[in-house]
C-alpha cells in the first residue's frame, strides 16, 4: 500500500483492531484471519460489493460469503461499520449468550449474514449455489435492457476450505458450469492449526483450479489494495468462476504470533495485542476505537446502497410495465408465496395390491408439481434415472442453458448438498437434491447446516432399506433413518404408499423454516384402498389411525412407516379374521407427530393400549418412545445381505407371518 493510501490503511486497521479487541475482550476466538484479511475485505466491501445495509434481502444485491467462518469478527466488524444495525455493543458481546455475534456467522441470526459458515468448505459450496441461482433467475426473468438479476457472489476462502473435499466437488462443478458471477479471494497465508500448510497441503492449488476451468490470478501482497482491486475487476470481466490467490499474513501486525499458527484460534493476549497496535500505529486506548472519519466513510454504504436499490426498483417497475406477468410472478416467488391452486390436480393413485415404488410415485408427483411451480428445480448425484428426480420436458442447467431446471450434480453428494443450500437461501427458488439414502452420510455436513440454519432445502433419498436388494449391505441403509431423525429441525417423512407420497411432497414444498428429507423405496409397495383406510391427507399429522380392524376396542396396535406399512395392513387384516382386534397406525413422520397436541397423540396411541409393535426396516433406535415399555420393534439392527429383496424380507422377519406370530405371542395366543 503506497503512502497516498494513508486513509485506507486507517480504515483497514479499524477493521483489524475492532476484530482483535473483540476476540481479546471475549478471551475467545480467531484473530488471525481478520487481521490478515482486512485489506481484502476492505477492497471488496468498499470498491465492489453492491449491497444495501438498510435492505439486506434486496434481491439483486451482491452476496458476500465468509467461508472461513471462524474469522467471524471480520464480518461483524464490516456489518457494524457499514450500517447493518449491528451495534458496537454487540461486538463487545462477541461469543456471549444472547448476542448477535456468535462464534461463527449464523444465517437468520445476524443481519447481513448470507449463510451459516464455520465447517470449512460449506460456504464455498453455498456460494456456488448462489451463483447458480443468479444465473438461472437471470435466464428466466431478464430481458434486453432489463438486467433484473446481474449480481456477483464474492467470498473469502481459506487453506482449510480448499483442503475439504466438499469445496473440491463444488469447484469442479462451478468450473464446468462457467459461473462467471462467482469470485473467491483465497486467503493464501500458508498456515493451518497444526503449523505450516507444508505439513499436508503441498499441491499446486492454482494449477488445480485452472484444471477446474477457473480463472486464476495471484496477488503477491495481501495489503496491496490496488492490486486486489485490479484482480477483482479482471475477474468480473471473465466468463469463468475466479479464484484470486492473495498472499496474506495471518495475524498481521502481531509482534510474535504474526505468520504462525498461534495467531489462528486463540486471543493474542493484551501485551501481544498492544504490540500489534504499536507496530501499525494504532492507539492502545480506547479499545474498540472507531475514528469518526472512518465510520463516516464506511457508512457511505447506506446512501450508496439505497441509491442502487432505488435504481433497481425503478428498473423493476419499468420492467413491470412491459412484462407485467413476469414481474408479478417474480414478486410472488420472492415473497415465498405459492401460486393459487398449486396443489390441485396432483396425482390420485388408485388402489393396487401390487402398487408401485414410492420413488416412482414421487417422480410423478414431482412432475405434476413442476407444472404448477416454475421455481421448483433440482437434480441428483448422477442418479436421476434411479431417484426419479428429472423434470420432464425441461432442459438441464448447463453453461449454455442456465434456464434449465434439471441439474447434473455428478457423483458429488456433499457438494450437491452445499450447493442446494446456497440455492435455497438465494430467493425465488425451491431446490431439491437427490441420492440414495445410504449416501446421505456423504453429505451430512450440509444436511446438518441446513437444519441448523433453517434452510428450506428438499432432499430426495431413495433406495431406503434392505428392500433395494441385490446391491447388498454397502448400499442398504439401516442406521440412516435414525441418524436423520436425531438431527434437530430435520423433517423426515417416509411415506407408505403412493398417495402418502403426494402428501409428503406438499408438506416439503410448503415448508420454509427448515429442510425436509423425503424417504422413498426402490421396490414396489401396495397402494392402499383409501375407501377402506383413512385418507392419506392425514400424513400431515405425522401419524394417524389407518383403521381399527375387528372392533372398536383394539387388543394390539401395529405401526409402521414406508414400505412396511403394507405388511402391517396384511397382518392386521389376517389377525382380525382370526378374532383379534387390531389398530393400524401409519407413522411416516415422527417430527410431525411430535408437533401435534398431546390429545391427538393420545387419540392415536392411547396409553391404555400398551401392546404395540412397530415395523421398520431400519435400526430400532428411537422407536422405544412410541412402542412403550411393553411394546416391541421388528427392526433391522444389523447390516443386510446381497439377495433379492423378497428373500431379504423373509430372512430378516419383515413378513406378515412374522408380525402375526409376534402379535400372538404378545397376546399369549
Amino acid at each position: 500500500m503506497n503512502k497516498t493510501d494513508a486513509f485506507a490503511e486507517k480504515a483497514i486497521n479499524t477493521i483489524r483492531f475492532l476484530s482483535a479487541d473483540a476476540v481479546e475482550n471475549a478471551n475467545s476466538g480467531h484473530p488471525g484471519l481478520p487481521m490478515g484479511d482486512a485489506s481484502m475485505a476492505f477492497t471488496v466491501w468498499t470498491r465492489h460489493l453492491r449491497h444495501n445495509p438498510q435492505n439486506p434481502k434486496w434481491p439483486n444485491r451482491d452476496r458476500f460469503v465468509l467461508s472461513g467462518g471462524h474469522g467471524s469478527m471480520l464480518l461483524y466488524s464490516l456489518l457494524y461499520l457499514t450500517g447493518y444495525g449491528l451495534e458496537l455493543d454487540e461486538l463487545k458481546q462477541f461469543r456471549q449468550w444472547g448476542s448477535r455475534t456468535p462464534g461463527h456467522p449464523e444465517y437468520g441470526h445476524t443481519p447481513g449474514v448470507e449463510v451459516t459458515t464455520g465447517p470449512l468448505g460449506q460456504g464455498f459450496g453455498n456460494g456456488v449455489g448462489m451463483a447458480i441461482a443468479g444465473k438461472h433467475l437471470a435466464a428466466e426473468f431478464n430481458q434486453p435492457g432489463y438486467p433484473i438479476f446481474d449480481y456477483f457472489v464474492y467470498g473469502i476462502v481459506t487453506d482449510g476450505d480448499l483442503m475439504e473435499g466438499v469445496a473440491s466437488e463444488a469447484a469442479s462443478l462451478a468450473g464446468h458450469l462457467g459461473l462467471g458471477n462467482l469470485i473467491y479471494l483465497y486467503d493464501d497465508n500458508r498456515v493451518s492449526i497444526d503449523g505450516g500448510t507444508d505439513l499436508a497441503f503441498t499441491e499446486d492449488r492454482l494449477a488445480r483450479f485452472r484444471a477446474y476451468e477457473w480463472h486464476v490470478q495471484q496477488v503477491a501482497d495481501g495489503n496491496d489494495v490496488d492490486a486486489i482491486d485490479e484482480a477483482i475487476t479482471q475477474a468480473k470481466n471473465d466468463p469463468r468462476p475466479s479464484l484470486i490467490a492473495v498472499r496474506t499474513v495471518i495475524g498481521y501486525g502481531l509482534p510474535h504470533k504474526e505468520g504462525t499458527s498461534a495467531a489462528h484460534g486463540e486471543p493474542p493476549g493484551e501485551s501481544e495485542l498492544n504490540g500489534a497496535k504499536r507496530n501499525l500505529g494504532w492507539p492502545l486506548e480506547p479499545w474498540f476505537l472507531v475514528p469518526a472519519d472512518v465510520l463516516e466513510f464506511f457508512r457511505q454504504a447506506i446512501g450508496k446502497g439505497e441509491e442502487a436499490n432505488k435504481a433497481w426498483n425503478d428498473l423493476f417497475n419499468r420492467y413491470g410495465r412491459e412484462f407485467g406477468e413476469a414481474k408479478s410472478e417474480l414478486e410472488r416467488r420472492l415473497e415465498d408465496k405459492l401460486p393459487r391452486g398449486w396443489a390441485l390436480n396432483l396425482p390420485e393413485f388408485a388402489a393396487d395390491p401390487k402398487g408401485m415404488a414410492t420413488r416412482a410415485s414421487s417422480g410423478e408427483v414431482l412432475n405434476a408439481l413442476a407444472l404448477k411451480l416454475p421455481e421448483l428445480l433440482g437434480g441428483s448425484a448422477d442418479l436421476a434415472p434411479s431417484t426419479k428426480t428429472w423434470i420432464n420436458d425441461q432442459p438441464a442447467f448447463q453453461k449454455d442453458s442456465p434456464e434449465g431446471r434439471n441439474f447434473h450434480f455428478g457423483v458429488r453428494e456433499h457438494g450437491m448438498g452445499a450447493i442446494v443450500n446456497g440455492m435455497a437461501v438465494s430467493g425465488g427458488l425451491i431446490p431439491y437434491g437427490g441420492t440414495f439414502l445410504v449416501f446421505s452420510d456423504y453429505m451430512r455436513g450440509a444436511l446438518r447446516l441446513a437444519a441448523l440454519a433453517h434452510y428450506p432445502s428438499i432432499w430426495v433419498f431413495t433406495h431406503d432399506s434392505i428392500g433395494l436388494g441385490e446391491d447388498g449391505p454397502t448400499h442398504q441403509p439401516v442406521e440412516h433413518l435414525a441418524a436423520l431423525r436425531c438431527m434437530p429441525n430435520m423433517l423426515v417423512i417416509r411415506p407408505g404408499d403412493a398417495n402418502e407420497v403426494r402428501e409428503a411432497w406438499k408438506i416439503a414444498v410448503e415448508r420454509r423454516d427448515g429442510p425436509t428429507a423425503l424417504i422413498f423405496t426402490r421396490q414396489a409397495v401396495p397402494t392402499l384402498d383409501r375407501s377402506v383406510y383413512s385418507a392419506a391427507e392425514n400424513l400431515k399429522q405425522g401419524a394417524y389411525v389407518l383403521a381399527d380392524l375387528g372392533g372398536a376396542d383394539p387388543q394390539i396396535l401395529l405401526m409402521a412407516s414406508g414400505s412396511e406399512l403394507g405388511l402391517i395392513v396384511e397382518a392386521g387384516e389376517r389377525l382380525s379374521k382370526e378374532g383379534i382386534s387390531v389398530r393400524l397406525v401409519s407413522f411416516p413422520s415422527w417430527e410431525l407427530f411430535k408437533q401435534q397436541p398431546l390429545s391427538y397423540q393420545e387419540a392415536v396411541l392411547p396409553k391404555r393400549l400398551k401392546k404395540r409393535i412397530s415395523v421398520e426396516a431400519g435400526v430400532a433406535q428411537g422407536w422405544e418412545r412410541w412402542v412403550g415399555d411393553e411394546g416391541i420393534s421388528i427392526s433391522m439392527d444389523q447390516f443386510g445381505r446381497s439377495a433379492p429383496y423378497i428373500k431379504l424380507f423373509q430372512e430378516f422377519g419383515f413378513t406378515a407371518d412374522h408380525i402375526i406370530a409376534m402379535a400372538k405371542s404378545m397376546l399369549g395366543k
